[in-house]
């Protein structure tokens, strides 16, 4: 049964875990959890086999997981409980949209504040999303696009503008979106962050932002095509 392999799967990771967990850890490992896609939108959350895994009651269980629907990452609904939060189709391919609004706002700002260390720090993403290619690696190219899309972000030192785009990542990060596509379709991608890490390093703000719109325009087309019979999306109201 899908629901209770996916409830075994958080609470055999949930155990490994130190009992007695203070709440910023309980917070912290859920988010994880749920962050990393080993535990798919839709996945339920049982109160108490979480507050067991963690030697804890069940209230400092529940005060995470209220966050965590303040972050949109988590559903509850009564006599329901909670669940992984799923997005529709619509909604997910819309929350990429916000992506490439404020990636390309910081871009502009990232590029004129760059320095040497900045460069090091993208050729480092770069050179572990390679492997990630390489190895065909779904997962691991997964976290480690992330990873190199930040490294050319941060240096605009926009707080807000960071937090904003780090939230709206996190809305997507649940389905694992990258480990849907083949190894042809990230091998694409990743041609496109090599130009977009060329640009940046040549401080051609122009050309890194028209690489990376042609890069979230091709991400856009990968979208479509996820499967829709997985149950990994909401249904449409």
């Amino acid at each position: 049964m899908p629901g209770s392999r996916r409830r075994s799967v958080l609470v055999a990771r949930l155990r490994a875990r130190s009992p007695g967990a203070p709440p910023g850890a309980i917070l912290s490992d859920l988010r994880s959890c749920i962050l990393d896609g080993e535990v798919p939108p839709g996945s339920p959350i049982p109160v108490d086999a979480v507050a067991a895994a963690f030697g804890v009651s069940r209230i400092p269980v529940r005060e995470a997981l209220m966050t965590l629907i303040g972050e949109g990452l988590v559903d509850h609904r009564p006599h329901l409980g909670y669940r992984v939060a799923k997005l529709t189709a619509e909604e997910f391919a819309e929350v990429y949209l916000v992506r490439e609004a404020l990636e390309t706002a910081a871009l502009r700002v990232a590029v004129a504040q760059a320095g040497a260390a900045d460069d090091e720090r993208a050729g480092a993403a770069h050179a572990a999303l390679e492997a990630a290619v390489r190895a065909g690696d779904g997962r691991a190219y997964h976290r480690e696009s992330r990873r190199f899309h930040l490294a050319l972000i941060r240096p605009c030192r926009m707080r807000r503008l960071l937090h904003m785009l780090g939230t709206a990542w996190n809305l997507t990060e649940p389905l694992q979106p990258m480990t849907h596509l083949g190894d042809a379709d990230r091998e694409l991608l990743h041609r496109d962050h090599a130009a977009m890490l060329a640009a940046f390093a040549a401080r051609d703000a122009d050309a890194l932002v028209a690489t990376c719109a042609a890069h979230h325009h091709r991400l856009q087309s990968y979208i479509a095509l996820l499967p829709r019979d997985t149950g990994l999306f909401a249904e449409p109201a």
